[in-house]
């Protein structure tokens, strides 16, 4: 007879050995060539790429931090089933853009976007920066999260460190033989399970308290300002929910994974579906919201609420069940860190070391450098998970606020024929400056409670449009060019 810990180590494992051998398939189609590594050939299938965004777009910060936020913040966490909605109109309106741009020119990473729209490297450069350094981050609380799930899964029998370890070598293994094509089929198993996790352990938890009326009952009774903003904590007003709403969406789309994903899109109809199948997987959100409000009235006073859902799991299901479920969550926090982790480096790859380091290098020896590279970066982000701790929630919307700066001349660029490279920069490092004040200095408050995320993208349009409006524009023949370009995408899509 199995020990319950042995069952959940067996689980764990099958939770890692299913994506090393969808990986391995995956490896049997590789064209072994940087586009295929990095692009899939620009050809990526609409089941496949619903699940990558999907997956990728649902992380630790979803699993996990959302039941926290939940629990701690009461319905602000709703403002999710906006931003998906608004994270799908603008995969459609942008991304589309984004991809027959990146095909008409040959694009493979966001810098080479920027920087033959504008004309200039130095924005290229720039947002290769912004790129690295926000990513990262963000990388590291995946592994945090998905570590912590398969310790708990185990009843300590797999060390934190160990487990973080196992997660980060797992990853490394299935990038490097199948790059892109095995992020997105692994993509499909752990969006299958991380939906099936989220929404199974909501409607079992909240059984422990009689059913979803009963819920709700009682929490009108008992703790009513869990149900209303500000919430409980009175920190939750209508600012919080509009700064959610804006630079979760806003910054996952300008990340480097989602650049990549939309370069990759074999259909162009593709984009015109993404809006309805993204707004329809919000549903899922029901299972946090069940989660977290279940918490309030079976355990109050959590000090830590990132981990209320594995507290509530072992409390109160079977522990196999647990194990199970909290293994769901851990392929939610692989599905994102696998896609950061590529994406960096092909940024890496194509962004600095082609152009800077060996300019002259062979398609053969630039595919295995990307493939170093995975290496280097999953190697980092194992270490600031090892060495700096950091909340889910927290420490995810200040990368998705850096990331979210981006988006000013993505639109700048698109829509504006007076926006210049000028403009674009001096944006940016206004709005990355404010971010960084505002987010050290805490106790400086903003006006309305406003997030330093959205402070940042205030300030970074407003100088955009300034300094491009006193600046030269950019040259004649690129606004020409662009102009034809626009001219056969409105014809065409």
């Amino acid at each position: 007879m199995l020990a319950q810990e042995d069952i959940a180590v067996l689980l764990i494992g099958a939770f890692m050995f299913i994506p090393l051998w969808i990986g391995g398939m995956a490896a049997k189609h590789s064209l072994q060539t940087i586009y295929d590594f990095f692009l899939q050939e620009r050809k990526m299938g609409g089941i496949a790429l619903f699940c990558t965004i999907a997956a990728t777009w649902w992380s630790s910060f979803a699993f996990l931090g959302s039941n926290a936020y939940f629990y701690t913040q009461g319905p602000v966490y709703w403002s999710a089933i906006a931003w998906n909605i608004f994270f799908g109109v603008l995969y459609y309106i942008i991304g589309k853009r984004i991809w027959y741009y990146g095909k008409k020119n040959h694009y493979m990473t966001p810098a080479d976007f920027f920087t033959d729209m504008y004309g200039s490297q130095a924005i290229g450069n720039l947002v290769t920066a912004i790129m690295l350094f926000f990513t990262l981050p963000y990388l590291q609380i995946q592994l945090a999260g998905g570590a912590y799930l398969i310790t708990t899964a185990s009843r300590g029998a797999v060390p934190l460190k160990m487990a973080g370890f196992i997660f980060y070598l797992v990853i490394v293994i299935y990038i490097w033989v199948g790059g892109l094509r095995a992020v997105a089929w692994t993509d499909i198993f752990y969006g299958s399970v991380t939906f099936f996790g989220m929404i199974f352990a909501g409607f079992y938890i909240v059984q422990k308290v009689g059913g979803v009326s009963t819920l709700f009952e009682v929490l009108k009774e008992t703790n009513p300002e869990n149900l209303t903003l500000p919430g409980p904590m009175g920190e939750s007003g209508y600012m919080l929910w509009i700064s959610m709403f804006l630079i979760t969406p806003i910054g996952a789309l300008m990340a480097p994974p989602m650049w990549l994903r939309m370069y990759a899109v074999g259909d162009v109809k593709l984009f015109d579906k993404m809006p309805f199948l993204l707004a329809l997987i919000a549903i899922f959100y029901i299972g946090p919201m069940l989660v977290g409000n279940t918490a309030v009235i079976l355990e109050p006073g959590i000090q830590t609420p990132d981990i209320i859902l594995p507290i509530l799991l072992l409390r109160y299901a079977p522990f196999t069940l647990a194990a199970f479920i909290l293994a769901c969550g851990a392929a939610a926090a692989m599905s994102t860190a696998n896609s950061q982790i590529h994406s960096l480096s092909a940024v890496y790859t194509i962004d600095i070391h082609q152009k800077y380091i060996q300019k002259n290098i062979n398609e053969k020896n630039l595919l295995w450098v990307g493939r170093f590279s995975i290496l280097f970066f999953a190697t980092i982000g194992y270490l600031l998970f090892a060495f700096i701790p950091g909340l889910l929630v927290q420490t995810g919307l200040v990368a998705l606020s850096g990331t979210a700066q981006i988006i000013v001349p993505t639109v700048g660029v698109l829509f504006w024929k007076k926006s210049n490279v000028y403009g674009a920069v001096a944006g940016l490092i206004c709005g990355i400056a404010v971010l960084f004040i505002f987010t050290l200095q805490s106790a400086v408050n903003l006006p309305w409670d406003m997030h330093p995320g959205v402070a940042a993208l205030i300030v970074n349009a407003i100088v955009f449009v300034f300094v491009s409006s006193i600046t030269p524009s950019r040259k004649q023949e690129l606004l020409n060019r662009q102009e034809k370009q626009e001219q056969l995408f409105a014809q065409l899509y």
